[in-house]
């Protein structure tokens, strides 16, 4: 009988601790959870975006900014599924309608809602249908810089995030911090009028001040747009640096997009091809590779072109002068007039692979500049030991070897520079806090810079596009046409024409790159890439005065 009772009192004792160990787990461990289970379920919680920053140009006026729209909430309790609201809503949304889960308070079913469909689901006079402010991007310049700016889409949770150009680069700045409203509510789930409020206010994104001359950048997108339609090119980039600083004053690339509307655009329209697309330079290349070839005294301007009377043979290929003309004797300056191929041939024996490579690394290629725009991308350069003879041959005059439009401006912004190489930015100030350049990288000497643009002002003054250069500037430039590589060998009927060049010569304001894809009516850069680079460079001799 006795052990009976043990065990009977053992047993109480074992439940009483139980109990009192399960109340301290619910008490102490839970308490925090229990809570917040508690005010969920006595409390709406609702989140607010914030304002997006603005995008604005040098001037301050906005490339980017916001208008207004609304923020669509469902609460299940009270909807009833309507066919009628779901076609006023994109597809998306719409789908979410007949899938909200039957226990939540105010959900959250569009963003971007404008006034005209609010006011069209106001007038259904739906139960359980409620609107917030919100906000949705507008692009004042419509499409002229959609590649610059990129656009704000989605991210995997339904939030705004910009994706491409400034918008993807700085959306972490943009996007600034969502504010909250905290509300009681009955056991129906509806709001408590007197109920105790809590409102935490959005903190706005920041605003983007960037160099974008707004001019610049209008005048770029019509005379690009109008040399596609006069030249019959597929596709065309404007790109204008301050070669001092690197800021970008104008981008333009053709095609583009609306940015307020990108879901009706094709994706691969979304990358900024100025950034992203490689091609090969042809004879704009020949720049940098003279400027290679002085800096390392390999050449100097008088030194005498000993191969220049006919073709010459490099392994299995020979190659030819562009136009089949010959300058037997020429000295430097007078390649770079004509544009010599076999001249330039010579130039890259006397510099060798090894000088060569060494020299386009410091240029910058075969590396992203590092601007401050999403999804920049470069081709690489081959390993020296893969290099055989044609291929410095070819590298010599801008074939064989690719470049994106905005290395191959930074590159020759380090001559109008005298030597030094400027960072690409846009980006001038965040809020009130300014950006300042990054400090340029010296790559070829002052003396061999200055030699370099005194070739290249006499190419404008005497070679093929001496016809289209405007009177009373100073320019120095080159022009570029290169075959395209399709299947492993290259098109004949298909080129990239293209002009580089800065102005004025002696004190550069302004370095710009012109390229136009397949032009028809000519493939040659000095019949239509040259003409658009003056056509523009008049412009900004006007605006910069």
């Amino acid at each position: 009988m006795k052990w009976r009772l043990s065990v009977i009192q053992a047993t109480f004792i074992i439940f009483t601790l139980g109990i009192a160990l399960r109340l301290g787990y619910w008490q102490v461990v839970k308490a925090a959870d229990l809570a917040a289970e508690a005010a969920w379920q006595r409390q709406s919680f609702l989140e607010i975006p914030s304002p997006r920053g603005s995008i604005l140009s040098s001037d301050g006026f906005p490339l980017v900014t916001n208008q207004e729209a609304y923020l669509l909430y469902i609460n299940p309790r009270q909807f009833i599924f309507s066919e009628k609201l779901s076609r006023l809503l994109p597809a998306s949304p719409s789908a979410r309608l007949s899938n909200i889960p039957p226990n939540l308070g105010w959900y959250l079913i569009a963003r971007h809602i404008s006034a005209s469909i609010r006011d069209q689901i106001q007038s259904l006079r739906l139960a359980g249908v409620g609107f917030e402010p919100d906000s949705s991007r507008l692009y004042p310049e419509a499409s002229s810089s959609a590649h610059l700016l990129g656009f704000v889409g989605q991210d995997s949770a339904g939030n705004p995030q910009g994706y491409f150009g400034l918008e993807g680069y700085y959306n972490r700045q943009l996007v600034g911090v969502s504010g909250k409203l905290v509300q009681e509510k009955d056991a129906l789930n509806r709001p408590i009028l007197i109920g105790v409020q809590d409102y935490l206010p959005p903190q706005p994104g920041s605003i983007l001040t960037t160099s974008i001359n707004r001019a610049l950048q209008f005048i770029s997108y019509q005379k690009l747009a109008a040399a596609l339609t006069r030249y019959g090119a597929v596709s065309g980039t404007v790109t204008i640096m301050e070669p001092s600083t690197g800021r970008i004053l104008a981008m333009v690339s053709l095609p583009n997009y609306d940015p307020s509307l990108f879901s009706q655009a094709s994706p691969e329209l979304y990358k900024n091809p100025i950034i992203s697309d490689s091609f090969e330079p042809g004879s704009t290349f020949k720049t940098l590779v003279m400027a290679a070839a002085l800096d390392a005294q390999a050449v100097q301007p008088d030194t005498v072109c000993d191969i220049c009377a006919g073709p010459v043979s490099v392994s299995d290929y020979v190659v030819k002068t562009w136009n089949d003309k010959y300058y037997p004797k020429s000295i430097m300056n007078e390649v770079i007039q004509h544009s010599d191929n076999v001249g330039m041939v010579f130039v890259g024996r006397r510099l060798g692979k090894h000088k060569l490579i060494s020299y386009l690394k410091k240029f910058g290629l075969g590396q992203p500049t590092g601007v401050d725009l999403q999804e920049e991308s470069s081709p690489q350069i081959r390993p020296e030991s893969t290099w055989v003879d044609i291929d410095l041959a070819t590298a010599s005059f801008g074939q064989g070897i690719a470049v994106t439009p905005l290395q191959m401006l930074r590159a020759v912004s380090a001559i109008a520079n005298r030597g030094l190489m400027p960072k690409p930015k846009v980006v001038d100030k965040i809020n009130d806090k300014i950006i300042p350049p990054s400090p340029p990288a010296r790559v070829i000497s002052q003396s061999a810079a200055l030699q370099m643009t005194l070739m290249m002002v006499n190419a404008v003054d005497s070679g093929e596009a001496k016809w289209a250069k405007p009177k009373g500037f100073s320019i120095a430039g080159k022009t570029g046409t290169a075959q395209i590589p399709v299947s492993g060998h290259y098109d004949a009927d298909k080129t990239i024409a293209s002009f580089v060049g800065f102005a004025p010569a002696d004190q550069p304001k302004f370095a710009m790159l012109v390229t136009l894809r397949e032009p028809k009516s000519s493939p040659w850069g000095s019949e239509t890439a040259a003409p658009l680079w003056f056509d523009i460079a008049k412009e900004i001799f006007r605006l910069l005065k």
